[in-house]
């Protein structure tokens, strides 16, 4: 190891950014439109209470679980300014990233847009 020390973790993030902003900055890339409803949480909660209890019976992996919800529900928040200092890090800008993300996507014929 050239920089940083032992036993210190770093993570290794970028910008916080929320769904929203993520979902406008996708719609941009892709030149589509960004989700223009809102799904209260507490409806979603519910829905993943279904599923877990509907995947019981069929077996199948649910599409969403309560404690996923519970991750969407917290505001997560990182910094990498650490890893700036100790490791020379610099972040991608995460519209670069997504541009470059979604295009490897599409070429793997995984999304169209």
């Amino acid at each position: 190891m050239e920089k940083g020390r032992v036993g210190q973790r770093y993570l290794l993030t970028g910008e916080n950014t929320s769904f929203v902003q993520i979902f406008n900055m996708v719609a941009n890339i892709t030149n589509t439109r960004a989700p223009m409803f809102h799904v209260p949480l507490w409806l979603i909660e519910a829905y993943g209470w279904i599923s877990v209890f509907v995947s019981r019976i069929t077996g199948k992996l649910p599409l969403i679980s309560y404690p996923t919800v519970r991750v969407l529900r917290h505001q997560w928040a990182y910094s990498c300014d650490k890893a700036k200092m100790e490791l020379g890090y610099t972040p991608r800008n995460l519209t670069e990233g997504l541009s470059e993300m979604l295009l490897w996507l599409k070429e793997e014929k995984l999304i169209k847009f």
